[in-house]
């Protein structure tokens, strides 16, 4: 595996085994038409994009694939995550290997457990021997909560370095997070702007921040996550959209617009509750389709 040379004016995060990884990248969750998917890849790409997040259970590795391929771009300038889905804890090497060749690449940047459903401890011993073998950059896990991680910690050998989590100004989730800094296992959001299920455009605090910036609302809340060191995926299909989202290098919130944002946390999740001991189960029940 060749040391990736990122260029573009993405700043990048240190993972703790000394990776980089740009701090802003394209997720595809739900990218399920081709034809969008491809456009949105390409514009992507032309902004200057270099990181893009997908998973199994997405189903649109292959896509992801192809239109890397076409792309024509030297794979060492790409940073690459998929994930491991829970019905493929019993075998991680050979979701590994499905992965790659749909992707149509000979590694992974990083490579994460999807959930903390039954046997993830179990899987993440045999990704960190993957990793151990290099064909993995670096290794990390999705949805997991300080008791999950303490699991593994106490049974593996190799800190996680990074937790993907949901994480947004109306779910901030502190306890956590510190805990992670405590760690120093790196935080990604997903759904870093609510995933439209809370209307963040109308919330007062920033509409005036965006005003006394000149921003979106949407610029403003993916700036707040930079300057807090996470790492973001935001999704979009749209070209005006994806070049909102990478316009965000070029202004920086004061101390007091972080303080006003950090005090608008509802604790209001989105997503499915890692605790959930039912829908943990029902990942099991479900294979990816590619």
């Amino acid at each position: 595996m060749k040391e990736g040379i990122i260029l573009t004016k993405v700043p990048a995060v240190t993972l703790n085994n000394d990776i980089l990884i740009p701090q802003l990248g394209l997720g595809v969750f739900k990218m399920q038409d081709k034809k969008q998917f491809m456009a949105a890849f390409n514009w992507a790409l032309e902004i200057g994009y270099r990181h893009f997040d997908t998973a199994a259970i997405y189903g649109n590795e292959k896509w992801l694939g192809e239109a890397i391929n076409n792309a024509e771009i030297d794979r060492q300038d790409l940073f690459l995550t998929s994930k491991l889905w829970p019905s493929d804890f019993d075998d991680p090497q050979q979701a590994y290997q499905d992965s790659c060749k749909r992707l149509g690449v000979d590694y992974l940047d990083l490579y994460l457990i999807h959930w903390p459903a039954p046997g993830y401890a179990k899987a993440w011993i045999t990704m960190e021997e993957m990793y151990h073998d290099e064909q993995i950059r670096a290794i990390g896990v999705s949805n997991f909560l300080p008791s999950h991680l303490q699991d593994i910690l106490t049974r593996g050998s190799v800190t996680p370095a990074v937790d993907q989590i949901e994480l947004h100004p109306y779910y901030q989730r502190p306890e956590l997070t510190n805990y992670l800094a405590e760690q120093n296992i790196a935080v990604e959001a997903w759904g870093p702007l609510g995933q439209g299920s809370n209307d963040l455009s109308t919330e007062p605090v920033l509409q005036k921040i965006a005003a006394a910036h000149h921003k979106s609302i949407a610029q403003v809340v993916l700036r707040w996550h930079i300057q807090s060191g996470r790492i973001i995926f935001p999704k979009s299909v749209h070209q005006n959209r994806l070049q909102e989202n990478f316009d965000i290098f070029d202004f920086e919130l004061t101390a007091e617009q972080m303080q006003q944002i950090k005090q608008l946390d509802k604790n209001q999740p989105n997503g499915h509750d890692p605790s959930d001991q039912a829908y943990l189960n029902e990942t099991k029940t479900i294979y990816p389709k590619n």
